[in-house]
C-alpha cells in the first residue's frame, strides 16, 4: 500500500501493534525480481498514483520480487543531513517492521539532492541485513544505476527512458492504476469543480437553515435535547447515502451532497458513518466521501475529508489519504479525527490497521442516541496513535488491495 509519512519519523517498534497486511489483486502481481530499470521506472508512478519528482522512492520486495510496500519521501531542499538521516531510519524501520529482506531505491532529481539521501538510506538498510537489489537516480528523462560500474551498460551520461510508453505502464493503466502527472493533479480530484462555488454556497446556506429548522421543531416539541432530532435525521440520511453507493449508485445533486456535508458536522453523525466504514466497501465509500467533499463548503469540509482519508487508507491509497487529511486540517487545524489519522498515515501503518473505532451501536450508546436495529458487535477497535514526526515533509507508502498510492 502507499501511506503518507513525513520524512523521518523514527517511531519505536513498541508503538506499532498492527499486523502487516499483504497486497492482493493487481498489487500482488507486480514483481520486479528480474525487471530492467526501464520497467521499474515505468511501474513506480502507477504504484504511487502520480509521477514523482524531487523524491526518494523505496520499494520493499517480498518473495519472487513482489512489491509489498512502496514509500516516497520529499528530498530535503537544500540538502539536509539530519533529514536525510531521518529518512534513512524511517525507511529501514518500515522495511524491518514488514519483515522484508530486499528493497529498491529510486531517487528522482539532481545528483546533489538525491545522493546524500539515497546513500544514507542504502547504508542504513544494509546495516540491518536488507539486500539492496537496485539503486537508481532519474532526472530529465535519463537514469543512472548506482550499483553498476560498467560504462558500456551504464554510461556516465545515463540512459534515456520514457516511463509513459513502456508496456508495463500500459498494463498498469489497463488494470485501473492510472498515474496522475504529479501530486497536485491528484489533489485536484477532491477539490470542488470549477464554477460551482456559488451553487455550493447557496446549497450550504439552505442546508444550514434546514438544520436550524429541525432543531427548532425539536425544541417546540419539548425535546430534552433538540439536537438529538437533528442527529437522528443526520444518521438516517447519511446511512441512506452509504447504502446507495454500496449498491453502485451515485448522488449528483449539489444540494443533496452539501446537505450531507452539513449533517456530518454533527460529530455523532460523523462517528456513526465512521463506524460503518467496513473494508469490503472501501472503494464505494471513497467515491461517496469524494463526492461529498467536492460539494462541501470550507467550514464543512473536515468531516467528509477525514472520512475520505480513513477509507483511502483502508484502500491502500496513501497519497489520497494524506491529501484528504491536509484538506481537513487546512479547513480546521484543530480537527481531532484528522490529527488521529495523520499520525497513523505518517507512521506508514498498513491498511490492516485501518479499523473502525467503534461499532454503530457503541457510537449510539456513547452519545445516548437510540441505535438502529441490528446486531451489536462486542469489540471495538481504535486507530493506532503515533507520535508526530519532527519534519513536516510528506512521504508515502503503498500496499493493499489496489497497490495503494503514496504521497
Amino acid at each position: 500500500m502507499t501511506h503518507s509519512k513525513p520524512a523521518g519519523d523514527r517511531s519505536p517498534h513498541s508503538l506499532i501493534t498492527a499486523p502487516a497486511s499483504r497486497p492482493s489483486g493487481v498489487a500482488a502481481k507486480v514483481r520486479l525480481r528480474a525487471a530492467t530499470p526501464d520497467a521499474v521506472l515505468a511501474v513506480v508512478p502507477h504504484l504511487l498514483g502520480f509521477y514523482p519528482s524531487l523524491s526518494l522512492v523505496v520499494l520493499g520486495l517480498g518473495e519472487q520480487g513482489r512489491v509489498m510496500v512502496t514509500f516516497r519521501y520529499d528530498l530535503p531542499e537544500p540538502s539536509d543531513g539530519e533529514l536525510a538521516s531521518d529518512i534513512a531510519h524511517h525507511a529501514e524501520y518500515v522495511l524491518t517492521r514488514e519483515h522484508l529482506a530486499a528493497a529498491m531505491l529510486i531517487g528522482y532529481g539532481p545528483e546533489n539532492l538525491v545522493l546524500p539521501v539515497l546513500a544514507q538510506t542504502a547504508a542504513q538498510i544494509g546495516n540491518h541485513g536488507i539486500h539492496l537489489q537496485e539503486a537508481l537516480r532519474a532526472e530529465a528523462g535519463r537514469y543512472w544505476s548506482l550499483l553498476c560500474d560498467d560504462a558500456s551498460c551504464c554510461p556516465p551520461g545515463g540512459r534515456s527512458y520514457d516511463p509513459g510508453s513502456h508496456p508495463a505502464a500500459a498494463a498498469m493503466t489497463d488494470a485501473g492504476l492510472a498515474a496522475h502527472p504529479d501530486r497536485e493533479a491528484l489533489a485536484r480530484t477532491i477539490r470542488r469543480p470549477a464554477g460551482t462555488a456559488d451553487a455550493i454556497a447557496r446549497a450550504t446556506e439552505q442546508a444550514r437553515l434546514r438544520l436550524a429548522t429541525l432543531a427548532d421543531v425539536g425544541e417546540a416539541a419539548g425535546d430534552s435535547d433538540p439536537r438529538l432530532r437533528v442527529t437522528r435525521v443526520g444518521r438516517s440520511q447519511v446511512q441512506q447515502a452509504i447504502r446507495e453507493y454500496r449498491a453502485g449508485g451515485r448522488i449528483d445533486s449539489v444540494p443533496h451532497l452539501a446537505w450531507l456535508a452539513v449533517l456530518l458536522s454533527d460529530i455523532r453523525v460523523r462517528d456513526d458513518a465512521w463506524a460503518r466504514m467496513t473494508p469490503e466497501h472501501r472503494d464505494e465509500h471513497c467515491r461517496l466521501w469524494t463526492d461529498v467533499l467536492r460539494a462541501a463548503a470550507t467550514d464543512f469540509a473536515p468531516a467528509p475529508a477525514s472520512l475520505l482519508a480513513f477509507t483511502a487508507w483502508q484502500a491502500g491509497n496513501g497519497a489520497l489519504a494524506a491529501i484528504a487529511v491536509d484538506r481537513a486540517l487546512t479547513a480546521d487545524p484543530g480537527y481531532s479525527m484528522a490529527h488521529l489519522l495523520a499520525g497513523a498515515i505518517e507512521a506508514a501503518l498498513p491498511p490492516a490497521a485501518a479499523r473502525m473505532p467503534m461499532t454503530p451501536a457503541a457510537v449510539a450508546a456513547s452519545y445516548g442516541v437510540p441505535a438502529a436495529g441490528g446486531r451489536q458487535e462486542v469489540r471495538s477497535r481504535r486507530v493506532p496513535r503515533q507520535r508526530p514526526s519532527r519534519s513536516a515533509r510528506r512521504a508515502g507508502t503503498r500496499r493493499g488491495s489496489k497497490a495503494g498510492r503514496g504521497a
